[in-house]
């Protein structure tokens, strides 16, 4: 059956997605998927809308299995459509929003966390019919509308958003006091130390272990956002306006991907800092690439992954397509591997969310028994921290993030999180030092606004003065 069309409209290219997204990043639902581009090469799409036409929040008690039939629903009222040619778009009109790592309870018997950061939504799924789409290949950027989209919704977000020299009002960003970590080091030794113990115990091989770290704030999220964009820039970024805050993520980590029925997972496992000088920081890239225990750390979670991927996909198909490849980002170098398959005829991709979520390169293995342990130990529920953003498109198509190197702005409290995948080898003091090193350039770059006013921090045109570049 052929697809039907979306309308097109082109505006002016912007290799910053800021410059547009500016525009609308204060109206209701406004969502950016950010490529990171110019500067973070394995990205070519940026994806942004406002003002969706249907919101799904779970209901009190209501399991994974039936929200997702609930989001199923909407979409199917989608019809499929694709941009003429010689457009391209991974999103036509769909569902965009966010699982939070909390959502796991709706799918295994865990508790959830009376002490949670927020009283957020645990899951918040909106259906946009249009969205603003560039494709950095083609150096294109483009309106691309749903055939369902209303004309009234067409003129408004044209109108809004399609003239970058306009100057949007903001309010400025400034940090009231530095982040402080709600687990002290030596609390942080003891649960390492008890990791540990269930390790020897047979309970579990790797636990991924995280702390918290928290602010006060006033003004505008989405300056702290280009803050840490400026400093962070990722393939799998993300901005989502809340009514009392935002989330802002600069994670470098896909989750899960479909497209025509094939499915990519890309599970990140191994991390060095990075250092000034050249030769120093190709030997740690080079040491990380060749290290005993982030291999081993990698590899349990590529076999989890596997398990995962087997349970909704056709047999036979999942296969380890990398292994131990080394990614580079302006902090941090990471370990990565890719695990790819084939949905069986019966799955869709709410029933790969019910078998992976949540991903298992930010749980430990066996993925049940490290969430318990993880239940345990973590003083502060991780809300959308080892969560996913994602879009989901009318054709099927769809692409996640894991939330890490994320903060949620929540009535004027900030939230960042840093986590590591502890095994028997797993040193404290350096897992210590690592989970630091991970979240530092974000944090620091908030921070750096503590001695500025906030308005040297408000301007509007897509770059946040007085910047500094942590490397």
């Amino acid at each position: 059956m052929p697809l039907a069309t979306c309308d097109i409209l082109e505006v002016p290219y912007a290799s910053d997605p800021t410059i547009y997204f500016e525009l609308i990043h204060c109206e209701k639902g406004a969502v950016l998927l950010d490529s990171g581009q110019p500067s973070s090469s394995p990205g070519r799409y940026d994806i942004m809308s406002a003002w969706p036409v249907e919101v799904l929040i779970p209901e009190v008690n209501e399991s994974a299995q039936a929200f997702f039939v609930r989001a199923q629903k909407a979409i199917l009222g989608l019809q499929p459509a694709a941009p003429p040619s010689p457009f391209s778009a991974p999103f036509t009109g769909g569902i965009l929003g966010y699982l939070a790592y909390d959502f796991s309870n709706r799918l295994d018997s865990l508790t959830a966390k009376p002490a949670n950061a927020s009283d957020l939504p645990d899951a918040h799924l909106g259906v946009y019919l249009w969205a603003l789409v560039t494709d950095h290949l083609q150096s294109k950027t483009y309106f691309v509308f749903h055939p369902n989209c209303a004309e009234s919704q067409r003129e408004l977000a044209t109108l809004t958003c399609s003239s970058p020299s306009q100057q949007a009002h903001r309010k400025g960003f400034k940090l009231l006091k530095p982040f402080a970590p709600d687990t002290e080091e030596d609390q942080y030794r003891r649960d390492i130390e008890q990791i540990h113990r269930y390790i020897l115990a047979g309970d579990c091989y790797q636990v991924n272990y995280a702390q918290r770290y928290q602010s006060t704030y006033e003004g505008d999220p989405w300056v702290a956002y280009q803050l840490g964009r400026a400093v962070c820039p990722t393939p799998f970024s993300a901005y989502l306006a809340l009514t009392r805050g935002a989330i802002c993520s600069h994670s470098p980590e896909r989750f899960l991907s479909v497209k025509n029925r094939r499915v990519e997972t890309r599970p990140i496992k191994g991390t060095r800092h990075r250092h000034p000088d050249v030769v120093e920081d190709l030997r740690l890239a080079a040491e990380l690439r060749e290290s005993p225990k982030d291999r081993a750390e990698n590899v349990m979670i590529v076999d989890l992954l596997r398990n995962d991927l087997g349970r909704v996909c056709r047999t036979g198909s999942v296969k380890v397509t990398e292994l131990f490849e080394v990614e580079t980002y302006p902090n941090v170098h990471h370990l990565v591997s890719a695990i790819e398959g084939e949905l069986a005829p019966n799955a869709d991709v709410w029933n790969l969310f019910e078998a992976c979520f949540p991903g298992g390169s930010i749980t430990g293995a066996p993925k049940i028994r490290a969430m318990e342990i993880i239940e345990e130990l973590e003083r502060q529920s991780r809300s959308v921290y080892c969560g996913s953003v994602f879009y989901l498109d009318c054709r099927g198509h769809m692409d996640s993030s894991i939330t890490i190197r994320t903060l949620l702005f929540d009535r004027g409290s900030v939230f960042c999180w840093g986590g590591g995948g502890i095994i028997h080898d797993s040193s404290w003091q350096a897992e210590y030092l690592e989970v630091g090193s991970k979240v530092e350039v974000l944090l620091r770059a908030l921070e750096s606004t503590l001695a500025i006013g906030a308005d040297q921090f408000s301007s509007a045109d897509g770059q946040a003065k007085g910047c500094i570049r942590f490397d």
